[in-house]
């Protein structure tokens, strides 16, 4: 059965949720992807209602030049901007209101943009694993000093990286051919942002702890589309869910190494030393 977003099936891609819906809102916009693991809640990878803004899934091992892999790229238009603490503040957020808020947003009951919206809320609410921190972002302060909370042992100065095209392109799902790896992210702490699919700006933000590697990846699609990656592997996962459906993707078992590419939009943070003045 063909798809509506032209992905061939059987190809290991991800989709999670966008806010593009059929309905018509001044508050809606396209905000992009989240990598959510599942535990239990009802939400994560094989949630239901995921469309098309996807990371593909790959091993440890599978990270290595002249290595070939189909990952889908979403071009993402202009995210929302953030609120204000006092605009954020004054806005609940909570699975708790739904109903409230899908009338604030003018969001029918049961459509595609209210289950959008209860998909964030609940995923922001989900019970963290062991040895996890997470923490969903409405206003650009608490971004902030959640950082500088998570890294507070480490360092007070940080930086973030990011996956950055390096031309234009259309082309959402191709081939893609690790060209090299120009260099491992070294850091004692790591944290994870993704922006989620909501009316206005919402980040999600994760800290798994120190079993992580990441790395910096050229990538070349078979169409000549030039990509500079971020990289995540997640080297401990025997605290994942053991249905969860990464592990099924990628044919390998409860505890292994699982990766995912970082999408445009989404960063993770690391701690810095201090800086140099020359």
């Amino acid at each position: 059965m063909a798809r509506e977003d032209n992905i061939p099936e059987g190809v290991n891609v991800l989709q999670l949720h966008s806010m593009d819906g059929k309905e018509d809102n001044k508050h809606v916009h396209d905000t992009g992807h989240m990598h959510v693991h599942g535990h239990g809640h009802g939400h994560g990878h094989s949630s239901s209602h995921m469309d098309p803004s996807a990371s593909i899934l790959f091993t440890m091992k599978d990270l290595k030049p002249r290595k070939t892999l189909p990952i889908y790229f979403p071009r993402k238009g202009v995210p929302p901007l953030m609120q204000s603490k006092e605009e954020a503040n004054s806005i609940p957020f909570s699975s708790a209101h739904l109903q409230n808020l899908l009338d604030f947003f003018s969001f029918s009951p049961g459509s595609p943009k209210a289950k959008v919206v209860e998909f964030t809320l609940g995923a922001c609410e989900l019970k963290h694993r062991k040895g996890e921190t997470k923490f969903c972002a409405s206003f650009k302060e608490s971004m902030i000093d959640f950082v500088s909370y998570m890294f507070r042992q480490d360092s007070q100065y940080f930086r973030a990286y990011s996956t950055s095209y390096l031309a234009k392109s259309t082309t959402l799902l191709q081939n893609y051919t690790i060209l090299e790896m120009s260099k491992e992210i070294v850091a004692p702490n790591m944290v994870g942002c993704h922006i989620m699919p909501y009316p206005y700006a919402i980040y999600y933000y994760h800290a798994h702890g120190r079993e992580n590697k990441v790395f910096e990846v050229s990538l070349q699609g078979e169409n000549g589309d030039r990509v500079d990656a971020v990289s995540f592997g997640h080297l401990d996962t025997s605290d994942w869910e053991h249905d969860n459906v990464s592990f099924r993707m990628l044919g390998v078992e409860h505890g292994d190494h699982v990766c995912h590419f970082f999408l445009i939009g989404d960063l993770i943070w690391v701690p810095t030393p201090r800086p140099t003045l020359d």
